[in-house]
């Protein structure tokens, strides 16, 4: 029974390509999920009327393979979190992000009085299943990018959106003393500057509210300039990271021992302490730092959560 357990927590892991069942399992919940979604979309068409029974069944199945699938992670969970118990390898997995929102593709089918929308509604929990699925023919795991680059530019990033939302509440409070006169239907209160200035700095302008006064006007002009430069900031704190990473990734080959930041390789066997531990959970020293992870084909660019996997080479940086 272990042996089988083992053998279906392998397969249903995300993108391990060197298993062929493990890629047709990834690619099937795929299909699944598309096969769902559309007749989820197709059921608002006024067209769907004559197929409204084959769209129900549709649901029904795909439903019940994603109840099957969340049960096999449940009872497969000890072995994603080999270092805890039963009981607590399935609470950690019950409550990771992934588990909520894998519950939430199915549950509300069968609760339909607790989530009266859910029917509808909480549907999209699926769309962001094919997010995590998009792995499996990343050429690196590129969401992982997206986190490492997010978490080093937070501090960047927050600076930026406060020094927009500060700006936004300005030309609000600006506007709002300006055309609150003239067209105080519009400009009622502090929260329609707010709505214009949002619009505006973000240049999308509805046009549902706007200044007709000639300061109100001057005061857009000021505000739309400032909005293009502002809110271009997040975007090249953004691309900065990116920018980094990926050198970053291009640079590990030319590392050498002996050099100024020294790479060490680490082949994982099986028996390897680190096998089938999430990155956060390995021990290392305070200067070594993993940087990359070496599996197959693929190069990837991990963060705690990453599972390393037997045959895995790790690639480990140490700072003198």
């Amino acid at each position: 029974m272990r042996g089988i357990k083992k053998k279906i927590f392998s397969i249903i892991q995300i993108g391990n390509k060197e298993d062929v069942p493990s890629t047709l399992f990834d690619y099937g919940i795929i299909a699944v999920i598309a096969v769902n979604l559309f007749a989820t979309l197709f059921s608002t068409f006024e067209a769907s009327k004559p197929y409204a029974g084959l769209l129900d069944i549709t649901e029904t199945v795909t439903v019940v393979i994603f109840t099957v699938e969340y049960a096999l992670r449940i009872w497969t969970s000890d072995s994603l979190f080999p270092d805890s118990s039963k009981g607590v390898a399935v609470l950690r997995y019950v409550f990771s992000f992934y588990g909520i929102i894998e519950l939430l593709t199915f549950l509300p089918f069968y609760l339909p009085f607790i989530f009266p929308a859910g029917a509808v509604a909480f549907r999209m929990f699926r769309v962001i299943r094919i997010l995590r699925l998009f792995k499996i023919n990343a050429q690196y795991d590129a969401f992982n990018v997206i986190i490492s680059v997010l978490k080093e530019k937070r501090n960047q990033l927050f600076s930026s959106i406060a020094m927009i939302l500060i700006l936004m509440v300005s030309a609000s409070l600006c506007m709002y003393s300006l055309e609150h006169e003239t067209q105080p239907d519009l400009f009622q209160n502090a929260f329609s500057g707010i709505w214009w200035a949002a619009s505006t700095l973000l240049t999308i302008g509805y046009g549902d509210i706007y200044p007709v006064t000639i300061a109100g006007k001057i005061m857009a002009i000021i505000i739309s300039f400032l909005g293009v430069g502002m809110v271009a900031i997040p975007t090249g704190i953004i691309s900065a990271g990116f920018v980094e990473q990926y050198t970053r990734v291009r640079d590990l080959p030319a590392l050498k021992p002996g050099s100024k930041l020294e790479l060490l390789t680490y082949e994982i066997s099986p028996d390897h302490p680190w096998s089938n531990k999430p990155v956060s959970e390995i021990r290392l020293n305070k200067q070594e730092i993993v940087a990359m992870i070496v599996r197959g084909s693929d190069e990837l660019i991990p963060h705690g959560a990453t599972v390393i996997r037997p045959n895995d080479t790790v690639i480990v940086y140490k700072k003198p």
